[in-house]
């Protein structure tokens, strides 16, 4: 009944200019500042349309992390608009260092209990949510390639950009792939798998991400926090196979594409 949201990006993809994109003074200003949760859809923030999800999948406690400058956001959903359905709790991280170090700045938000973790730019379906919640322990969702394409705005190309998850027999994970090139061997299969970062974790789960040491890019990232979780703790993330889209606000042409997707959604945060 607990979920982290990962917000704390610095939205560097929807801050670059793109030619032929329309938006309206406040999503140009939120576009601008790289605050993608923050952004107007259909006359309300993105993060608004994300916590009702949660809500209609079972959850009631969601921990915000944010940068230090998270103001507007603090003051939009503790004066302007709180929530009705979900309780807020808040956690900084001063750095960003990275989503593992992220997950690990909210350790001190969540009761000892499984929780769901996510992107703050990703709308993920209730179906997904409440089943990932039903498993009440380590898990995460995997998305079909062709089902994100079909049915939700990520083009067939920027599948191969999203990680791949190698999944054994008794639908368990046994590996996450970060990129793979198009000849791996998870590339080549007819379905792929995708990690959308729809992830529930134990508590134990914090101890990974500060095992994590940087990547390639200087990053701690989640993903290795989980590797980590797998080989060196012992920890079993069972795998909840989806046929569904997600949508990803990403660039400045995700704005448009997502509010006709969620256009007529019940918006109950």
């Amino acid at each position: 009944t607990q979920a982290v949201i990962l917000a704390r990006g610095l939205g560097s993809r929807m801050r670059r200019a793109e030619a032929a994109v329309a938006l309206d003074e406040a999503q140009a200003r939120a576009a601008d500042a790289g605050h993608k949760a923050m952004m107007p859809t259909l006359g309300r923030p993105f993060l608004d349309f994300v916590l009702s999800a949660l809500a209609d999948g079972g959850i009631a406690d969601v921990t915000l992390v944010v940068a230090p400058e998270h103001a507007p956001m603090r003051d939009y959903y503790e004066r302007a608009s709180p929530p009705t359905r979900v309780r807020l709790h808040w956690a900084v991280q001063q750095v960003p260092r990275g989503t593992a170090d992220a997950v690990l700045s909210a350790e001190g938000t969540v009761n000892d209990a499984p929780f769901l973790v996510l992107n703050a730019d990703n709308y993920y379906q209730v179906t997904s949510i409440g089943a990932l919640c039903a498993l009440g322990g380590a898990g995460l969702v995997a998305y079909e390639g062709e089902a994100l394409v079909r049915e939700g705005n990520i083009e067939r190309e920027r599948v191969m950009h999203y990680a791949l998850l190698d999944i054994d027999d008794g639908e368990r994970l046994r590996e996450i792939v970060e990129k793979p090139g198009v000849d791996h061997p998870l590339a080549r299969q007819a379905e792929r798998w995708v990690s959308m970062n729809l992830w529930s974790f134990t508590p134990r789960f914090f101890e990974a991400c500060a095992r994590v040491t940087p990547s390639a890019r200087g990053e701690l990232e989640l993903q290795a926090a989980v590797m980590i979780a797998v080989r060196e703790l012992g920890e079993v993330f069972r795998v909840v196979r989806a046929h569904e889209g997600v949508l990803d606000l990403s660039r400045r042409a995700d704005v448009a594409t997502i509010a006709d997707f969620l256009r007529g959604v019940t918006v109950v945060p």
